[in-house]
């Protein structure tokens, strides 16, 4: 089996492909996917979708982007849907200095009040961070020492890998991996252990190298795993289990409420 960690099914761009998405997912062996919800919108449509799909587990933040535009008013309705246990993490809440869409600082300000909401609510974080990871990790040593974090569609240097794993992080890997120009990022996957990788679609963005120019979709995510078996030697059921095996750990599933 595999888990999608970090998929946006309730990104208007695929609503209406959906249902076809989740047979297609079930029947690669996608055991569930983890939505991660960005605003108001796609955070009700979130978790109407974990009501008719228990397979399905949301997250919720403004990502670095859009805090200028919305993270004020997003917050405290992230922070009533984790108070009421139907969020498995917070997230993705970040810093993104290639784009630069919203300023510095109030990028920074935003990633250390989500820190503040996860340590008092006991959840995991899910990481956006390009180009960034200097202040990062700075901001993240100072306020949230020892804290559990997801980097989500790592493509960071292998400095910046070393740097996730002594503060105990996973790395997601996303179909970028499999990309013709990815040789360093490749390079990382076989340096980092197994046991501290999970993998991603990112759907609906990223396809892998064999769907380019396609809308991605969950059933993507074994050509994903098949190159991570390809790097490390081993059989693609391997990657399967391990990564799953850390999605667990990481995400509480268990814990999750419904029908609130």
């Amino acid at each position: 089996m595999f888990i999608d960690t970090h998929a946006h099914l309730t990104s208007p761009q695929i609503i209406e492909k959906r249902d076809e998405m989740l047979k297609r997912a079930r029947l690669h062996r996608i055991a569930k996917i983890v939505n991660i919800c960005t605003d108001e919108q796609t955070l009700q449509e979130g978790l109407k979708l974990a009501e008719q799909e228990p397979w399905i587990y949301n997250t919720a933040a403004t990502t670095p982007h859009d805090v200028e535009k919305e993270g004020a008013s997003f917050l405290p309705i992230v922070e009533k849907a984790a108070r009421e246990g139907r969020l498995v993490a917070l997230g993705e809440t970040g810093l993104d200095y290639h784009y630069m869409h919203s300023p510095r600082e109030m990028q920074k300000e935003f990633l250390v009040r989500y820190f503040a909401l996860a340590i008092s609510l006991h959840l995991p974080l899910i990481f956006h961070c390009r180009d960034a990871f200097s202040d990062l990790f700075d901001l993240a040593d100072r306020y949230y020492p020892q804290g559990r974090a997801i980097l989500h569609c790592f493509t960071g240097t292998l400095d910046d890998a070393k740097g996730m794993m002594e503060r105990g992080w996973y790395l997601s890997i996303s179909g970028i991996a499999t990309y013709k120009k990815s040789e360093e990022l490749r390079h990382v996957i076989k340096y980092v252990p197994l046991e501290r990788l999970v993998i991603e679609t990112d759907t609906p963005y990223l396809a892998p190298q064999g769907k380019r120019g396609q809308i991605n979709e969950p059933s993507f995510l074994l050509e994903t795993a098949d190159m991570i078996a390809s790097l490390k030697g081993i059989k693609v059921e391997a990657v399967g289990e391990s990564t799953s095996h850390n999605a667990e750990q990481f995400f509480s599933f268990s814990k999750v409420m419904r029908n609130v």
